[in-house]
């Protein structure tokens, strides 16, 4: 597909596009702003090639598409800059963030509308590739009995399964484990599609349900969501940037990069409360 300015590949027929043809370290003109919104909606998550942004650029970029959103807990890496997430991994690390599939901070009452991550420095052999998945299809994929029945459940999103390890540290005065109740099935806001609002990353239990009832039946969950046919999967070169809608997706980091050294930085942008409707 090619338009007046953009140029839109996509990765696969479920999920994912590179786009091309635009320096994100300029302003968006209107026109160019409504490409980028459609083709985020249309394929998921987008991703751009060689782009050099500055952190302010970065910020300038998110406030384009909504109010900006700090992270309860992830260590501050730029005082200065409290809306960039420092995404690291070096020779000293021991695990990488983001590890189990998940959609980032559905912990929070009103989780984030999308995240904008630009990764400037790459393991030299490959490695850290991150995995998408549609959670649109993730849901459409279940068998009816199923869908009729998740529709009038909700699930608990613990930020201390996802983020336990930070609980005993101290660099932060405003540390903060939130956990809120959502939709198993979400209605997007935008497009009024329906898509599974679970994840292994966030999720502990389903109240309607006895314990290993909502165990059994989020482990399903789980599984189904890492079908590979649901997914794709973006090779990060210096300098990419992938934009995803967090309403609608899932994603993986892998770490097979040890002891090499990722770096870049992540803005989220504020979203509002998952409903459901039918």
């Amino acid at each position: 597909m090619i338009s007046q300015s953009l140029e839109v590949r996509k990765l696969t027929p479920t999920i994912g596009a590179e786009i091309f043809g635009i320096d994100l370290s300029q302003p968006l003109g209107n026109h160019q702003f409504d490409e980028i919104h459609h083709a985020l909606l249309d394929n998921l998550v987008i991703f751009f090639r060689d782009q050099e942004m500055s952190i302010e650029r970065h910020k300038e970029l998110g406030r384009c598409f909504g109010r900006l959103h700090v992270h309860p807990n992830a260590p501050i890496g730029l005082p200065e800059h409290r809306e960039i997430l420092v995404i690291k991994a070096d020779e000293t690390s021991k695990r990488v963030a983001g590890e189990e599939w998940h959609s980032d901070v559905s912990c929070d009452a009103e989780p984030p509308m999308g995240s904008i991550l630009h990764l400037t420095q790459v393991p030299p052999d490959g490695g850290g590739d991150t995995l998408f998945a549609n959670m649109y299809r993730a849901y459409e994929t279940l068998s009816e009995p199923v869908r009729d029945m998740l529709a009038g459940l909700t699930a608990i999103h613990d930020s201390a399964k996802a983020h336990g390890h930070r609980a005993r540290t101290t660099d932060r005065a405003d540390l903060a484990f939130p956990a809120n109740e959502h939709p198993v099935v979400r209605t997007h806001p935008e497009t009024g599609r329906q898509a599974l609002y679970v994840s292994r990353g966030f999720t502990t239990r389903i109240p309607q349900l006895r314990r290993q009832e909502s165990d059994a039946l989020l482990e399903m969950l789980f599984r189904h969501i890492e079908t590979p046919e649901l997914q794709c999967r973006f090779k990060w070169q210096a300098n990419s940037i992938a934009f995803w809608d967090n309403r609608a997706t899932q994603h993986h980091a892998m770490f097979d990069y040890f002891p090499h050294r990722r770096y870049g930085h992540r803005v989220t942008i504020c979203g509002d409360k998952p409903f459901y409707q039918a």
